[in-house]
């Protein structure tokens, strides 16, 4: 791969959240750069499933650890199109001057309850279940992950981000501040930014946040 970009928010105690997420960008990476599978998605997914197998068993050795998990999202951009795989309610957004999009879709109790009916989008963010995740690293045995392949603009960004951004900032703010800055400031003031926001609407969870400008070589987080 050309690239790889990743963003794991873990869970389960600070100790072993840091340790959950931290193992599976290093496990992702590794399977990763050792794969001779040409195909993007399956080179992903397989190196998914091993960070979530190794998880498992290291969360069942040490009972420091035990139920750790995390999210993760995990994306590269191939030519004109970017991969994306997800696991989780961590996120990957695709934004220019006119819109942002959520291309990941949250592994939630709250986005189910959005898909069935049950729940308004506006409500979801202040929801008292909104950190409640229904799928992520490390909690079974086995794990789904969903794809997604966006084809891309020359002026899109990329934004992935751990729900300590989206649970503090909506989708319109972040398009805000993601057009506050002309073209000559770098991503590292945006982010700066975000996180900013985050922390002035109440800031109480961990942000973690990636920006890449596909048509350049910046990348911030």
């Amino acid at each position: 791969m050309p690239n790889l970009f990743i963003v794991a928010d873990g869970m389960g105690g600070h100790k072993a959240g840091d340790y959950a997420s931290r193992y599976t960008v290093e496990t992702i990476e590794r399977e990763i750069k050792s794969s001779f599978e040409k195909n993007p998605s399956i080179i992903i997914k397989k190196a998914i499933q091993t960070a979530n197998k190794e998880i498992r068993q290291r969360a069942s050795e040490d009972p420091n650890l035990t139920g750790m998990g995390t999210t993760v999202v995990v994306a590269t951009v191939i030519g004109r199109y970017l991969q994306v795989a997800n696991v989780g309610d961590s996120r990957l957004y695709v934004a220019n001057s006119q819109e942002i999009r959520q291309i990941t879709r949250d592994h939630s109790l709250v986005e189910e309850m959005i898909r069935l009916g049950g729940l308004e989008r506006e409500e979801a963010r202040l929801h008292p279940d909104k950190n409640i995740i229904t799928r992520a690293i490390g909690a079974m045995d086995t794990v789904d992950v969903d794809f997604f392949t966006v084809e891309l603009n020359p002026t899109d960004k990329i934004l992935m981000c751990s729900d300590g951004l989206t649970n503090m900032v909506d989708d319109q703010q972040i398009l805000q501040i993601l057009n506050r800055f002309p073209g000559d400031k770098t991503l590292v003031e945006t982010a700066h930014a975000l996180i900013d926001a985050a922390n002035e609407n109440g800031g109480k969870d961990n942000i973690g946040v990636v920006l890449v400008r596909p048509y350049s070589d910046e990348v911030t987080k």
